[in-house]
């Protein structure tokens, strides 16, 4: 390398930030993403047998995507060509699809072609790589923070293998900064740093598993000093990171999610998980209708009969939130969610109905007893309807002698906690009584 192109080539290293500068140049020093890139696991086998064809790579920003394509290129000896879907249309696919065609034909170089955010590709787009894809002109890999099931062509993801990227664990976010600040030419090392272990657990932590946002994080503290060496406290770690935007899609995955993961808290008695969960939707800017929604079919849902406070107090968070709106009613929802997750639960009268409507629907069907049916007619009397029915009332106990259903089912089992114990109690005495008019 000449003086001038050393020159140059430094320059663009220092212009870089932090995170690009420490981009992994092998698989060994990629990190993360064991589930489908360690030993064994499946993207492995795939190069070991030289059958990466197409691949989508899902999950959130900073988990290494990119880098990852980057670094497939090289290890199946491929020319590298990345496409944003934003900015490339129709026209611009083909005139590279034709140029990667030529290559193929010319030297017998493959080119993995690397689109991020593929799912803003449109129909047409998409279906304009399908037969180069197939054909193995091109080693496709597609990059989105979306549901590849929702958000990108069926025919492609057929063809493709889906590769569902996690954010990185706190001990991986800790090894990647520790190599930064270990690293005297693509990292920080020349700074003589010394980070604060509480420093370092802050930003491993607050980073949400974004490695890209707690490099950036680290860079900003260590260049934004002037004390050498470098003390770097908790109190500059938290003044360098800047406050996430929250990734959340009203249609798509981290709505569905997050309510998900609201509802299981609730069900699972954990009220913090629930009002975690209910903050993040509330701060993504939910609509308050749909959780209040979610609430009152909870209610029945997983607490039922163990607490029939639950469903006055869930519809009536629906009506307060409907009638003053945020952000007061977020203590109204708060109010609910912490109730509803610490209530007893119970599913019985969901089973319930499940069970009675499955015996409706798959025919095992039940007339109405005689003495059961409507008698308030002409002719009704005639037909013997209604005849030799009791009235409850009348009866000892508010409970006739008296068969309701004509078959012995029993769909409603009340659980071992809250009010439904009660309720069994009750139950089994009423029950007792039935079969006494049972013939």
């Amino acid at each position: 390398m000449s003086l001038f192109a050393a020159a140059e080539e430094a320059n663009r290293r220092r212009a870089q930030p932090l995170a690009a500068r420490m981009r992994p140049v092998s698989l060994d020093e990629f990190v993360g993403q064991e589930h489908f890139l360690g030993p064994g696991k499946l993207l492995r086998r795939l190069l070991k047998a030289g059958r990466l064809t197409s691949v989508i790579f899902c999950g959130p920003p900073g988990t290494g995507k990119t880098t990852l394509a980057r670094l497939l290129a090289g290890e199946v000896r491929a020319r590298f060509v990345q496409l944003s879907a934003v900015t490339s249309g129709v026209k611009e696919l083909r005139e590279f699809l034709h140029e990667a065609r030529d290559q193929l034909s010319a030297d017998g170089q493959k080119t993995l072609l690397f689109i991020d955010e593929i799912h803003r590709f449109n129909k047409a787009q998409q279906d304009a790589l399908l037969p180069d894809v197939e054909e193995g002109v091109v080693i496709l890999v597609g990059a989105t923070t979306s549901n590849p099931f929702f958000a990108v062509n069926s025919a492609l993801v057929s063809r493709s293998q889906i590769f569902q990227f996690e954010p990185l664990s706190v001990d991986e976010i800790k090894s990647l900064l520790r190599r930064a600040l270990d690293d005297p030419h693509r990292g920080l090392g020349e700074h003589n740093v010394r980070m604060h272990d509480e420093a370092l657990d802050f930003l491993a932590e607050v980073s949400d598993g974004d490695a890209r946002r707690a490099l950036g994080a680290l860079e900003v503290g260590v260049l934004s000093s002037d004390q050498r060496p470098l003390e770097f406290t908790h109190e500059l770690a938290a003044e360098s990171v800047q406050r996430k935007p929250i990734v959340y899609d009203r249609d798509g995955d981290s709505h569905y999610d997050a309510a998900s993961a609201l509802i299981k808290s609730i069900r699972g008695s954990d009220p913090d998980a629930g009002l975690y969960w209910l903050a993040k939707m509330l701060e993504a800017g939910e609509d308050v209708r749909f959780v209040t929604r979610r609430l009152v079919i909870l209610a029945s849902e997983d607490v039922g009969n163990a607490d029939p406070q639950a469903l006055p107090l869930a519809v009536a968070t629906m009506q307060a939130c409907e009638f003053i709106g945020l952000p007061e009613c977020q203590l109204t929802l708060a109010q609910a969610v912490t109730y509803l997750a610490c209530a007893p639960k119970s599913n019985a009268v969901t089973v319930a109905i499940a069970e009675a409507r499955a015996d409706v629907r798959e025919g095992r069907l039940i007339p109405v007893p005689v003495h059961l049916r409507d008698r308030h007619y002409a002719g009704a009397k005639r037909l013997g309807h209604g005849e030799g029915y009791e009235y409850s009332h009348d009866s000892a106990g508010g409970i006739a002698a008296q068969d309701y259903l004509g078959v012995d089912r029993q769909y409603y089992r009340p659980v071992s906690r809250g009010f439904e114990v009660e309720l069994a109690q009750r139950l089994e005495a009423i029950r007792a009584k039935l079969r006494e008019g049972k013939g």
